[in-house]
C-alpha cells in the first residue's frame, strides 16, 4: 500500500489551491454546526457524493479542526493521481487482502492527536439524496477499543444552487458522542443526516 506523505511544498500548495477552488466554484460556504477541541485526534466521517468531497475536507480541516489531514483514496485512483499521495491520500484496495493492512495504518494514525483522518464508511459513493446509509465492516477496526482516545466528527455536505448561478455549499458539523459500535455510530448519522436535510429544505422555502 502507498502511506501517506506531507511533502513540504505540495501540501501547503493543495491547501492554499482548495480555498482558491471554492472560491471560485461557490457562491459562498456555511459550516453550520459545533465542534469542541478535545485534543485528540480526529475521525472525521461524511456523505460521499462526488468529486469535491476531499476538497470540502480539506477545507473544514483549515477552518475548523486544524489538524494534519490523512485520506484513504482507492489504489487504483491514487495511482493514476499520485498528487493525492503527497497532501495525505493513503491507498486501499478493496475486496483484496491488502484492505486489512490499509486499516491497520489508517487505526495507527488516529493515535497522534495532531492528525484528523476522513474516511467514507458507507465505502462508496451516494447520492445526495440517499437517506439511508449502510456502514462497512471497516470502520469497526478503526474504532475497536479506542473510546475516548479519539473524537468522531459526523459531517454532512448539502449544495444548493437557488437564485444564484454558482451553488451554495453547506457543511454541517456534530461531534458523536456514543458508543463506537458500528450499528450504533450509524444509526446516529442516519439521524444526523436527516437532521441536516430538514434544516436544508427550510433555507429554500
Amino acid at each position: 500500500m502507498l502511506r501517506s506523505k506531507h511533502h513540504f511544498f505540495i501540501y501547503p500548495f493543495f491547501q492554499h489551491y482548495t480555498r482558491w477552488l471554492l472560491k471560485r466554484h461557490f457562491h459562498r460556504v456555511m459550516i453550520d454546526g459545533t465542534y469542541a477541541n478535545q485534543g485528540k485526534p480526529v475521525l472525521l466521517i461524511g456523505n460521499h457524493i462526488g468529486w469535491w468531497d476531499g476538497f470540502w475536507a480539506m477545507y473544514l480541516k483549515l477552518e475548523v479542526v486544524k489538524r494534519k489531514f490523512h485520506f484513504m483514496m482507492q489504489e487504483d485512483q491514487l495511482l493514476r493521481f499520485r498528487f493525492f499521495n503527497y497532501t495525505g491520500a493513503f491507498s486501499v484496495k478493496r475486496k483484496s487482502r491488502e484492505v486489512v493492512g490499509s486499516l491497520q495504518y489508517a487505526a495507527s494514525l488516529l493515535h497522534d492527536p495532531a492528525n484528523m483522518l476522513l474516511i467514507y464508511p458507507q465505502g462508496r459513493l451516494q447520492s445526495l439524496y440517499c437517506m439511508n446509509f449502510r456502514f462497512e465492516k471497516g470502520i469497526e477496526r478503526i474504532l475497536q477499543g479506542r473510546e475516548g482516545e479519539l473524537q468522531l466528527l459526523m459531517s454532512v455536505n448539502m449544495i444548493d444552487y437557488l437564485a444564484h448561478p454558482k451553488p451554495s455549499l453547506y457543511i454541517y458539523l456534530r461531534d458523536y458522542e456514543g458508543s463506537f459500535r458500528r450499528n450504533e455510530v450509524e444509526e446516529a448519522y442516519n439521524r444526523f443526516y436527516a437532521e441536516c436535510l430538514t434544516i436544508q429544505t427550510a433555507r429554500t422555502e
